[in-house]
């Protein structure tokens, strides 16, 4: 089956904060999955922190990385927002804001040291967030008698894939998420292991993090 490739989103959001000559640079690391949800969070984190001397933030939407915008807001220019913008590039996530809030320590940085500052207050956060892999795949729908459970959950446990939307009544049901490269191997693995009385319907496909 044809394999759509992969990537990287954040699955638990982090934050982190490094402390520069007494400037604190605060990163909040979102998951988010469009340009108004972006724009949310960064209004809610220039509320959260309106006493804070910068909010500056970068973020990248999309499965193609086709969105990306970074602001210094009031930094001098490229000090703040595209070194943050460059931290999410190379790590290779997307769907993904970081916003990083300055508190002024009373000593100015010069240029070399914000961009230092920001770039390491990302990278912070982001080591902070948990990060998935988003990989196109298939779900399935397996619908069996109770004598093949067994089979079926040891089989299930060896391939590492959880069950979900567990239903029992006069037969069991379960649905499983397969990457799409092995859904052909699975679904004839179930269907060997079930001696073929298992019924295996596959449902919608899209990104899913595995």
């Amino acid at each position: 089956m044809e394999n759509k490739g992969s990537y990287r989103v954040i699955l638990i959001e982090g934050s982190g904060e490094v402390v520069e000559k007494k400037s604190r640079f605060i990163a909040n690391v979102f998951s988010v999955k469009d340009v108004e949800e972006a724009e949310s969070r960064i209004a809610a984190m220039q509320k959260k922190y309106w006493d804070a001397r910068h909010n500056c933030y970068a973020f990248v939407i999309g499965s193609d990385f086709g969105i990306s915008r970074c602001s210094d807001n009031g930094e001098p220019s490229g000090t703040a927002g595209k070194p943050i913008l460059e931290v999410i590039k190379g790590s290779g996530v997307t769907n993904v804001l970081i916003v990083v809030t300055r508190y002024f320590g009373g000593t100015l940085l010069g240029t070399g040291g914000l961009v230092r500052a920001y770039t390491q207050a990302a990278q912070a956060g982001l080591s902070a967030s948990v990060i998935g892999e988003m990989v196109y795949g298939a779900k399935l729908h397996l619908n069996a008698d109770y004598n093949l459970v067994g089979n079926i959950q040891y089989y299930l446990r060896n391939e590492g894939i959880p069950l979900e939307n567990e239903v029992y009544t006069d037969r069991v049901e379960y649905d499983i998420t397969v990457k799409m490269e092995d859904v052909d191997r699975i679904t004839k693995g179930l269907t060997e292991k079930t001696d073929g009385k298992l019924i295996i319907e596959q449902k919608e496909e899209g990104y899913y993090p595995f």
